[in-house]
């Protein structure tokens, strides 16, 4: 009673763009705080590990991409993290499902982190080294913006996998008749 019925695709809906701002922001708050943190307890000194070994705080300086990759290409990282905020800003006007605007925050907020780091980390502007710390066993060290793009990732294809849309539409299933 008194609103438009919730199957009606011309019904008005609130906007996620704050969800996804929101998400976005909590990301980059707490990226910046750990490695701000990080910066200050682990420079100059050896790895500490944590949980028998299981996690491993080691202070690196990456040049290139997640896990090192292409580490002459900071710069063209930057380009690309910037088309990313541009492209997930523009697609979060026309979000209608809370799933697909918490992943599309949690890519924002660490395209944002590292893309802080980028701009305004020695060597230089657009030329900054991402600050990793957290290290697993056989794995590459990362921070936790990489965490919330991997983390996004997969949401996004279990999202997908359900035939869930951003615009909160589900795909119909076929009849297995």
């Amino acid at each position: 009673e008194g609103g438009a019925p919730l199957n009606d695709p011309g019904a008005v809906r609130r906007s996620l763009t704050p969800l996804v701002l929101g998400v976005a922001g909590a990301v980059v708050l707490l990226d910046a705080v750990s490695k701000f943190f990080a910066v200050r307890s682990l420079t100059d000194r050896a790895p500490v590990e944590l949980l028998g070994g299981a996690l491993t705080l080691h202070l690196i300086r990456n040049p290139g991409a997640a896990f090192g990759f292409a580490q002459g290409a900071t710069a063209i990282f930057t380009l690309v993290a910037l088309v990313v905020v541009v492209a997930i800003l523009r697609l979060a006007r026309r979000l209608r499902s809370t799933p697909w605007a918490i992943a599309l925050g949690l890519v924002l907020g660490g395209a944002l982190g590292n893309l802080l780091d980028r701009l305004f980390r020695s060597p230089g502007l657009g030329r900054g080294h991402v600050v990793d710390f957290l290290e697993l066993p056989h794995w590459p060290i990362f921070n936790l913006a990489d965490s919330s793009i991997v983390c996004a990732a997969v949401l996004m294809v279990l999202l997908s996998a359900r035939g869930v849309s951003y615009d909160g539409q589900t795909a119909a299933r076929e009849n297995p008749r």
